[in-house]
C-alpha cells in the first residue's frame, strides 16, 4: 500500500508558523484575517489565500513577498514534526511502503521542511502547489503523486488534516484518513467524509497492518 501525507499540520507541526507569517505578511496594511478565517484555507495554495483576503488584485504579490521573507527567515525555528511522525513515517518507509506527501506549499518550499525534518529520507514523490495545474481538493495532485509512485489508487491511502486533502483523496478514488490533531476543527474533518479518523500519527500503523 501507498500512504501520501499532507505535510502542514499533518506531519509537521507548523500551524504556530503559519499563522505569525500572516500576521507579518498584512502588518501595516489596515487589516488581517483572523485565525479561524485563515485555518479554513489551509490546503489551498498560497496565492489563492491571499488573493482571498486582498483588497486588490495588485496587492496579492506584495503580500506573498512580506509572507516568503518571514517565512524563510523563521522556518528552521518554528518547524519540528508531531511527536512520533518522524518515527511513523521511516517504520511505514522500513516495511516497504511507498510514500509521497502532497501539499500545497510549492515543491522547494516542501523540500526544505521535508529535508530540516529529516522526512526526505522516507519520500518516495513529492507533489506541492506548482507541480501541477490543479491543486487540492483536486484529485490531479494526488494522482500525479501516485503516478510518480507507480501505485494505483486502489492501493493507497491519504493522511491530511484539512478537508482539501480528504476531498481530494476521495476524489482520486484513494482511501483517507483525517488527521484530528491538525488545524481544522474534527466538525470540519466529518463533514469531508473521511475512510477513517486518527487520534494520533501512531494510529496509523495499525491502520496499515489491517489493510
Amino acid at each position: 500500500m501507498a500512504i501520501l501525507f499532507d505535510l502542514d499540520g499533518t506531519l509537521v507541526d507548523t500551524v504556530p508558523l503559519i499563522l505569525a507569517t500572516v500576521r507579518h505578511a498584512f502588518d501595516g496594511y489596515g487589516w488581517c484575517p483572523s485565525e479561524a478565517e485563515w485555518i479554513a484555507g489551509i490546503g489551498t495554495p498560497l496565492r489563492t489565500q491571499l488573493a482571498g483576503f486582498a483588497r486588490a488584485p495588485e496587492d496579492v504579490e506584495l503580500l506573498q513577498a512580506r509572507y516568503r521573507r518571514f517565512w524563510l527567515a523563521e522556518h528552521d525555528r518554528m518547524t519540528r514534526c508531531f511527536p512520533g511522525a518522524l518515527e511513523v513515517v521511516e517504520r511505514l518507509a522500513a516495511r516497504g511502503h511507498p510514500l509521497g506527501v502532497v501539499t500545497a506549499k510549492v515543491e522547494e518550499g516542501a523540500w526544505r521542511t521535508l529535508r530540516h525534518t529529516g522526512l526526505d529520507r522516507s519520500m518516495g514523490a513529492v507533489v506541492g502547489a506548482d507541480s501541477c495545474a490543479r491543486a487540492k481538493p483536486d484529485p490531479e495532485p494526488v494522482l500525479l503523486a501516485l503516478s510518480r509512485l507507480g501505485r494505483p489508487p486502489s492501493e493507497a491511502l491519504l493522511l491530511g488534516d484539512s478537508p482539501h486533502d480528504l476531498v481530494a483523496g476521495r476524489r482520486a478514488g484513494v482511501r483517507t484518513a483525517a488527521a484530528l490533531w491538525g488545524a481544522c476543527s474534527a466538525e470540519a474533518l466529518a463533514a469531508a467524509e473521511p475512510d477513517h479518523r486518527l487520534a494520533t500519527i501512531g494510529e496509523l500503523l495499525a491502520l496499515v497492518d489491517a489493510g
